[in-house]
């Protein structure tokens, strides 16, 4: 089946009577809309009733029940700047009824909130910086937290598929406020203060025989030299995937619990090192879902080699592509057909609120040229 997907958020769709025809008339049948979703200012330049969302924190798009959450540290929160108790539960039900296909985007371990709240849970590079926007999968408590959230995301809601992001563990770069970080480190060194440092980290990295306090040390050392001389770095990196790999069978088993002739997606990433939304996938990852979703907004061949690469583990490579900033309108038609020759399957647009008028008609052409 030809398939191309539009990435939506739950204020797209609902107070707009026109969102469903502009949709089927791009030529897209699958809307994927963010079913929990991090902190965000949102321009919204087709709705009739507001042009900026402010979510000034990372939410869950349905009803936070207290039962499910009581004696946890780590609770979602609803979004407080909806006046609908279930915005994509109603917003799935608008979309089915349009006859459209929905999908559930669910972020994961991207909560600044709750790592604000619970440093001990979030990230923490070799130098004890803490990343507050990153929850930490070595940890239990985030592990039970992300299933948990998944699955109430998806409690009593048809959806046709389901799009995990953030399955595994963010780093160094995030976008916060006023940025000022940019061209400070090299990319080695990225990678290197990515790695985390907290406790339960360090706790796998002994079990696997190392000693943790010297890998620290080698960390600090490599970042400040520019050198990647770091001994143990592939039993730092197998710690790192067994916590995903742990993170991806409790969310997956709580998904297919409520979800169970859903779609899995999963955003990832060939390199094994990556970080971020769209983590470095384990050698396991790829035959643990329906699709690997890779990103793919630069349009320059690196794109489809990232692509064929993830084509290489997985049977069915979803293409993420943008028709917003930086992204190039005229190079994006020879883009998406580099990817599809590459071995890309799937095709996901971003992002049908963001997109203003004059940018619509890219997501119709990229649709019309994918079917």
């Amino acid at each position: 089946m030809v398939r191309v997907a539009g990435h939506a958020y739950a204020w797209d769709v609902l107070g707009d009577p026109d969102f469903v025809g502009r949709v089927h008339d791009l030529g897209i049948g699958t809307v994927t809309v963010a079913a929990a979703y991090h902190s965000a200012r949102a321009a919204t330049p087709l709705h009739p009733s507001h042009q900026v969302v402010l979510a000034d924190h990372a939410a869950l798009y349905r009803p936070v029940r207290a039962d499910v959450w009581a004696g946890r540290r780590l609770v979602p929160k609803s979004p407080q700047w909806m006046d609908e108790p279930d915005p994509f539960g109603t917003s799935a039900v608008i979309l089915r009824r349009a006859g459209l296909r929905v999908g559930a985007w669910i972020v994961l371990t991207h909560n600044t909130r709750l790592g604000s709240l619970y440093p001990d849970v979030a990230v923490m590079n070799c130098f004890g910086d803490r990343y507050p926007y990153a929850l930490c999968p070595s940890h239990a408590e985030v592990r039970s937290y992300a299933a948990t959230l998944a699955g109430e995301a998806l409690r009593d809601v048809p959806v046709d598929e389901v799009s995990l992001e953030a399955c595994g563990q963010l780093g160094l770069t995030h976008l916060c406020h006023h940025e000022k970080t940019d061209d400070a480190w090299t990319a080695e060194a990225n990678r290197l203060l990515s790695v985390c440092c907290c406790p339960a980290c360090r706790t796998a990295w002994r079990a696997a025989g190392l000693d943790d306090g010297r890998v620290v040390a080698e960390l600090r050392a490599a970042v400040r030299s520019g050198q990647s001389t770091v001994e143990g770095l592939g039993a730092v990196l197998g710690a790192r995937h067994a916590a995903t790999d742990a993170l991806r069978a409790e969310v997956l088993a709580a998904v297919r619990s409520a979800a169970p002739d859903a779609f899995v997606t999963v955003h990832g990433h060939p390199d094994p090192w990556a970080t971020g939304a769209s983590p470095g996938l384990t050698p396991t990852a790829a035959a643990d879902v329906d699709a690997v979703l890779v990103p793919c907004w630069p349009t320059t061949p690196a794109s489809a080699d990232l692509v064929a690469r993830t084509a290489a583990a997985a049977s069915t490579v979803d293409v993420y592509v943008t028709v917003l900033p930086p992204a190039d309108a005229a190079a994006l038609p020879e883009h998406v057909r580099r990817l599809r020759a590459a071995g890309a399957t799937r095709l996901s647009l971003y992002h049908l609120g963001l997109a203003p008028q004059w940018r619509q008609g890219l997501l119709a052409d990229l649709a019309k040229g994918w079917s």
